[in-house]
């Protein structure tokens, strides 16, 4: 084939569209040559010296086929420093890898061109002129800019280019320093399986995709019938398994590339890394992970910093909410409170008198705190009195009077301690008080002492108590905050003896209103 599609390894180097001679393989990339216009020969290219001195190679036959000379586009036809060569490339890049991807274009176009200068020559040429969608000199009868530079000057001065900006970057400093080269197995690498000599992986993706035409065998002259002239089934066959093979082999590259621009070779730097984050950044960063097929690593890195900004904006706006819901008024006081809240959830259950295993339990590890769950942010004090007042109610919880004309013992603004009457549970007919014991029963430290007794005498474990506390309480929301003890029991749906002290204990804590 005289067409090669070269992609280089390092951004902005010459690559390009290559063409070489398919009889002595030189490039003719930048001069005239001779294409085989028979439909038996497909892309067939000839340098000038081979074309005249009447060498073939395959199924080229030189004194029956047509053939067309083809001389290199370089001259300008949109801007002074375009050649239509490379205007074709741009748009055959940008149908080929999307807009976009400049990166890939300007490999495809070639001749050092930059991601940043492809996509400036595009909006400014394409985008932003005035007969939108074509450019302003897109009238096959404009050729001012041809006829202003000559063919012979534009080649010298892209020749000039080329030169100028290979020299330079020849000269330019490595991005990445030089490393003791390491030998091509496997093991060396801290990234198991990888093989930096060749850069290659020891399983790769589509790893079994070799298998298919391991055993394919193409001979002179197959494939056609020579009767008919038509392409025979099996050479179809074998051309359909080829395509799947090169677009398994595309996959694989475009993997590859994805592994190599984001850096994620670096296994040690990004694991050091991570372990800095929250856990919550992290799983904000892995939802992000997708979006690095499309995006290059500089520009992902900008839109990985912006959400974990965005993230610890929302965090400091919670806290400054949660200080405020708190009466917390400057910033010294809410480090106090966050000193004292990480304090208290460091705290291990409170220990029994006569605990026997009290000593051991205080030599052990403090266990790590569990996030109590929705119901405990219902247990607040100030809950009932808000859900009187959106449903109307006037009867003030029992643990609560009425002072001065305000509730919640509040006198001038100014809160004052109020006595609260201890709920004591009545012991069930026949029945002996549970013992709790930290390993039998599970979310026991979610629990106040006082839930601790009545769970321990109504012989109900601290997961279920939890479970129905949550129902009753999301219940009585909906009602507005009051509720009837029939409607509990059917909540419950546990002995009417249990559910009735239960209710009974959610009111004395105000947790809910009697209907």
């Amino acid at each position: 084939m005289g067409l090669i599609k070269k992609k280089t390894a390092s951004r902005g180097t010459e690559g390009g569209v290559k063409y070489v001679c398919d009889v002595c393989s030189s490039d003719i990339t930048s001069t005239v040559r001779i294409r085989c216009a028979s439909p038996v020969c497909h892309e067939y290219d000839l340098c000038v010296p081979c074309f005249s001195d009447a060498k073939f190679s395959r199924d080229h036959e030189p004194r029956t086929h047509a053939y067309q000379v083809i001389e290199q586009h370089s001259i300008p036809i949109f801007t002074e420093d375009w050649g239509a060569d490379e205007e074709l490339a741009l748009l055959e890049g940008a149908e080929t890898y999307g807009l976009g991807s400049w990166a890939d274009i300007a490999d495809h176009i070639g001749g050092f061109r930059s991601k940043d200068e492809v996509r400036d020559h595009y909006i400014d040429t394409y985008i932003n002129s005035s007969k939108f969608p074509l450019p302003e000199h897109a009238s096959p009868d404009d050729k001012a800019l041809s006829e202003r530079i000559p063919r012979d000057v534009f080649q010298a001065r892209k020749k000039r280019r080329i030169e100028e900006r290979k020299e330079a970057a020849k000269n330019a400093p490595p991005s990445t320093p030089k490393q003791k080269p390491t030998a091509s197995v496997p093991a060396c690498h801290e990234v198991q399986g990888y093989m930096p000599g060749r850069l290659e992986f020891e399983t790769e993706y589509f790893n079994e995709a070799e298998e298919a035409v391991q055993h394919m065998q193409f001979e002179p002259g197959d494939g056609l019938n020579p009767r008919t002239g038509e392409t025979e089934p099996e050479m179809e066959l074998k051309m359909t398994v080829m395509e799947i093979y090169n677009s398994r082999l595309d996959a694989r590259v475009e993997r590859k590339k994805i592994i190599f621009e984001h850096r994620l070779l670096e296994y040690r730097k990004n694991a050091a890394a991570d372990k800095k984050r929250t856990k919550e950044e992290r799983d904000v960063l892995n939802k992000a992970k997708p979006f690095a097929r499309m995006m290059k690593h500089d520009d992902f890195k900008k839109f990985c910093d912006g959400l974990e900004y965005e993230h610890n904006l929302r965090q400091a706006i919670s806290q400054l909410q949660e200080w405020r819901n708190n009466q917390i008024g400057d910033l010294k006081a809410g480090e106090k409170y966050e000193q004292e809240k990480q304090t208290r959830q460091s705290r291990g259950p409170p220990l029994g008198q006569f605990d026997r295993l009290a000593t051991n339990r205080i030599s052990k590890p403090t266990p790590p705190f569990e996030t109590p769950s929705a119901t405990t942010a219902l247990t607040a004090p100030e809950l009932p009195l808000r859900l009187q007042q959106n449903s109307g109610l006037s009867t003030p919880p029992p643990d609560r009077v009425m002072s001065n004309g305000n509730t919640n013992g509040a006198t001038n603004g100014f809160h004052t301690p109020q006595t609260k009457t201890k709920f004591v549970p009545k012991p069930l007919p026949n029945t002996v008080p549970l013992k709790f014991k930290k390993e039998a029963a599970a979310d026991l430290q979610l629990l106040t002492p006082e839930e601790r007794e009545l769970c321990s005498v109504l012989r109900i474990m601290p997961k279920p108590y939890l479970a129905i506390k949550e129902g009753i309480i999301r219940e009585a929301m909906k009602q507005g905050g009051a509720m009837k003890k029939k409607v509990a029991k059917e909540i419950c749906r546990i002995d009417v003896n249990k559910a009735s002290q239960l209710f009974d204990f959610f009111v004395h804590s105000g947790w809910v209103a009697r209907a």
